[in-house]
């Protein structure tokens, strides 16, 4: 049998077994691409099976807090400003604060949490897991010393229509430095470190970096094509290695974007039978230098984006809102649109 021929039925024999283990999820892909200046951006992708109910908010410093889920929930205040995306306004799942920590939320049909109610630690919901990453540290590191500690378990009820509230959580901050937390079998897993630049959903994340090391002794001489999720972070791991590092911030950003958009998933693309294919509903891309976020709804031609530094983020500034209902069209920074609003509550039981 020729080599290319070998490599290609191993490829396909690594793919279908990889996509069982994918079943039930739902698809986002999360890079770090640095460029030519030293700085780094993270762009996201959020697939979904419907277009998820998503705002815009902007969080200030000081803001008391809570775990959302009622009696022995964890407190905090918020040490830093933020400005993030909310999912059916029940949780955080995209955002930047004002030291440029970027926080993402995505699916993972894997995690397991254990049962919270047996555990004596103050309880944080799902939904206010980025958000609690985004209130309380600067870098990377920072969060990682905290959390290690595990200072709260996480309460997972179920997602709108039903679906199970798996997630992973990563961080990236302005230096490059990345984390990526897992509760597998009720255990924090932690992957920290700037290599960690791809983070897509099932299977866990060391099973995902063994199936990269496969694709990367394969060359780039083909590379998996579905909108699987390890087929997607082989594919994205590929890429980033081989974009350009553009120095002027404005190619950077488009660069961040073309690949994003090249990993997305067309509207109306679902399969009954392939429940972790969904359609990608919106993008964003965090600069963490200017501390810039972009956000790109699939449903609308333009991007518009928020300068953290035009957002009232002090203490004693009020929670706000851009209302995204209705899609409306949204073009260039659009920090005078949001309005002061009451912060929406954490997915509860």
């Amino acid at each position: 049998m020729k080599k290319s021929s070998l490599c290609l039925s191993l490829s396909l024999l690594l793919c279908g077994s990889i996509s069982l283990l994918g079943v039930g999820a739902e698809a986002c892909t999360r890079i770090i691409y640095e460029t030519g200046a030293k700085n780094f951006m993270v762009g996201r992708t959020m697939d979904w099976m419907e277009e998820p109910p998503t705002d815009l908010w902007s969080f200030p410093k000081g803001l008391a807090r809570d775990g959302g889920v009622g009696a022995g929930s964890i407190k905090w205040t918020a040490k830093r400003g933020s400005v993030v995306s909310s999912f059916y306004n029940i949780g955080t799942v995209d955002g930047m604060n004002d030291a440029g920590l970027v926080a993402n939320v995505l699916y993972l049909v894997e995690a397991d949490y254990c049962d919270a109610g047996a555990s004596k630690k103050p309880k944080l919901s799902i939904g206010a897991w980025g958000q609690y990453a985004l209130d309380n540290f600067a870098t990377v590191a920072e969060a990682v010393t905290a959390l290690q500690k595990e200072p709260f378990v996480i309460v997972a009820p179920d997602l709108p229509g039903g679906h199970k509230a798996g997630a992973h959580l990563s961080i990236a901050d302005a230096s490059g430095d990345s984390a990526i937390f897992e509760y597998i079998k009720g255990k924090l897993v932690i992957h920290h470190g700037p290599q960690y630049r791809v983070m897509t959903n099932s299977p866990s994340y060391d099973q995902q970096l063994a199936n990269e090391a496969y694709w990367a002794d394969v060359g780039g001489q083909f590379l998996p094509g579905t909108a699987r999720s390890a087929d997607r972070f082989a594919r994205m791991s590929w890429n980033l290695n081989a974009a350009a590092k553009e120095s002027d911030p404005r190619l950077a950003t488009a660069t961040t974007f073309s690949l994003i958009r090249a990993i997305s998933v067309p509207l109306g693309v679902a399969d009954s039978e392939l429940p972790n294919i969904a359609p990608t509903s919106w993008r964003t891309v965090s600069d963490t230098q200017a501390r810039r976020y972009y956000f790109d709804s699939a449903y609308n031609p333009e991007i518009f984006w928020v300068d953290l530094d035009k957002l009232s983020l002090g203490p004693g500034a009020k929670p706000a809102k851009l209302d995204m209902s209705g899609r409306p069209i949204l073009s260039g920074e659009v920090s005078e649109r949001f309005a002061p609003a009451e912060p929406f509550k954490f997915l509860s039981r």
